[in-house]
């Protein structure tokens, strides 16, 4: 990854160096039981989230190009009223070139992403801080974790929505509903914190529209979202499936953004 006044040199960032140089189908809303609107239930989840305050997440990014695939995995917590997370982000065994590669410590925040332990001659006690507002794609890949805030935002631009069904989700009965989500409208609806991001990446992606699965719980409160992107990586076609898993409602979200000093200026190879 290459990083040059804050902007990466592609929508891979983190998961560009691993590698190494269906969709729903179009149709009117679908009536849930009890006369349920799908696509209104999807478009508040991220309000869902605000009033909920915090939780616990689980990540999962899986990406494709050609015959390879990598999967990179993230735990920790996420604020929805203050937009603040944090994230240990653990890259697949051997994808960095080695037998083990420590995990990446990921703070979000509106418009950033700082990120330490990154490698690739950044030092073990900096941080490099990425502005998400010039990414190509949001920092809906870039971290190799979708942050939760911008996952559930994108919901905002739901549509073609059908109810799948109940389903239970670790011992919760959540509905479970599948549509497409049109990035520039969500952009346009989204929240001011996550505005910016979003926007980047309606001008980043290929296509205008991220098929989505997404489970939300009794309260409406977004449990699992899973979005489907596709974009173009040096003349290859990147496929990724970003999964969030949220639960732990109300758990403490401790965040501190990095001093001045502590953030890496230099240049990160390749």
């Amino acid at each position: 990854m290459v990083v040059r006044n804050g902007r990466t040199g592609g929508a891979w960032a983190v998961a560009a160096a691993l590698l190494v140089g269906g969709c729903a189908g179009a149709g009117d809303d679908d009536a849930a039981p009890g006369g349920d609107d799908p696509a209104g239930t999807v478009r508040a989840a991220a309000e869902g989230l605000t009033r909920a305050g915090s939780s616990r997440a689980s990540t999962s990014m899986e990406m494709a190009s050609g015959g390879t695939r990598v999967t990179i995995r993230g735990e920790g917590a996420y604020d929805f009223r203050r937009r603040t997370g944090r994230l240990q982000v653990v890259l697949p065994k051997d994808a960095a070139g080695e037998s083990a590669h420590r995990p990446i410590t990921e703070l979000l925040a509106p418009g950033a992403l700082y990120m330490k332990n990154r490698g690739a001659g950044v030092p073990a006690d900096k941080w490099v801080r990425v502005d998400t507002t010039t990414l190509d794609d949001g920092n809906l890949v870039t971290g190799g974790a979708t942050d939760p805030a911008a996952a559930a935002e994108l919901l905002r631009g739901a549509r073609d929505v059908t109810y799948v069904g109940e389903s239970e989700l670790a011992g919760v009965k959540v509905r479970h509903y599948r549509g497409t989500a049109d990035i520039g409208e969500a952009a346009r609806l989204a929240s001011p914190q996550v505005r910016g991001a979003l926007a980047a990446a309606a001008k980043g992606f290929t296509t205008d529209t991220v098929p989505f699965d997404a489970y939300l719980d009794a309260e409406g409160r977004l449990r699992k979202v899973r979005h489907r992107f596709s974009f173009s990586n040096q003349g290859r076609t990147v496929a990724v499936a970003s999964t969030t898993l949220l639960y732990g409602f109300g758990a403490r979200v401790s965040v501190e953004l990095p001093a001045r000093e502590d953030i890496y200026a230099g240049k990160i190879k390749a």
